[in-house]
């Protein structure tokens, strides 16, 4: 009967170790099915996370277009603002000009009158009255204008 004792344990040890080999394979595919599912959230997680990057950029994209797009409106402006003053500063240095020629005439006028000394007074009045000489001193093109300071005393 010791061997069939020993023919029992052996028996008990191959059932056990059947046992063991089955549970090993249970505890296997346990993991693995744990490992899978943790894959698939970690999986998920990294779909939500570039979502969320793609929809941060998207917004990103969409603030800088209307960024640039405010901003070409107010390089629009100010080149049309700088347009209209450099039109304005042509006008005022052309006015400036024609103001100098004038003034240059009056003051020939007037150096004329101041040394015109040798003559009488008489004469240089009629020198200066006589519509042929003194349309000879100041250009037809130019006709000399007073501002109302001028008349202020």
């Amino acid at each position: 009967m010791a061997s069939s004792s020993g023919n029992s344990s052996w028996s008990t040890k191959i059932q056990n170790s059947g046992s063991e080999e089955e549970l090993q394979v249970l505890i296997n595919d346990e993991r693995k099915n744990k490992r899978k599912q943790s894959n698939r959230e970690s999986a998920r997680r990294s779909r939500m996370r570039k979502q969320n990057h793609l929809d941060d950029l998207t917004k990103q994209v969409s603030q800088l277009r209307k960024d640039n797009s405010e901003i070409l409106t107010r390089i629009n402006i100010t080149t049309q603002h700088y347009l209209n003053f450099e039109a304005e500063n042509s006008v005022l240095r052309a006015q400036m000009g024609e103001l100098s020629q004038r003034l240059q005439s009056l003051n020939d006028i007037l150096n004329i009158i101041n040394n015109s000394t040798t003559t009488g007074s008489y004469e240089r009045d009629c020198y200066l009255t006589s519509p042929q000489n003194f349309m000879n001193i100041i250009p037809l093109n130019q006709p000399i204008m007073a501002s109302t300071d001028i008349f202020h005393w």
